[in-house]
């Protein structure tokens, strides 16, 4: 996700439904972005700084319990993405409203409906079977 997204080290990735923290991780740990996870659970936010912490990323990201459609996204660069289908609507709006023009959204699995076809798909062997990454540039304002 984080190749397809072609994250540099200027970019700031938001995480939304970050987990265990994997994502935000890596992009600083492998690609020296700064990141942001969101996460609902408390308990995996505490895990996230956790494994921030060991990985020696801990300055570079920052793990928040939060509801990732009251989150403000507007600093972010990248936003990645494995929620649902239903999700990734619902978040679409408040996408095109909150990033800036350039702005790239990676989603795994779940696209953003038929009238917002992704710049870039690529196919991935992920546990044991072949997902779907979508990539979409945020398009310039009208």
């Amino acid at each position: 996700m984080l190749k397809l997204a072609a994250v540099k080290a200027d970019d700031v990735v938001y995480d939304l439904g970050s987990g265990d923290g994997r994502i935000v991780i890596a992009a600083a740990r492998d690609f020296g972005a700064r990141g942001v996870g969101i996460e609902i659970d408390p308990g995996l936010v505490a895990y996230s700084r956790e494994l921030a912490q060991k990985a020696g990323v801990g300055d570079r990201v920052t793990f928040r319990s939060d509801d990732l459609l009251e989150t403000n996204l507007s600093d972010a660069t990248v936003v990645t993405l494995y929620l649902s289908y239903s999700m990734n609507l619902r978040l679409r709006p408040k996408l095109l409203r909150e990033l800036r023009p350039g702005a790239r959204i990676v989603s795994h699995d779940f696209d953003m409906g038929v009238d917002w076809l992704p710049n870039q798909t690529i196919q991935v062997m992920w546990r044991d079977r072949m997902s779907n990454v979508f990539l979409w540039v945020v398009p310039p304002r009208s």
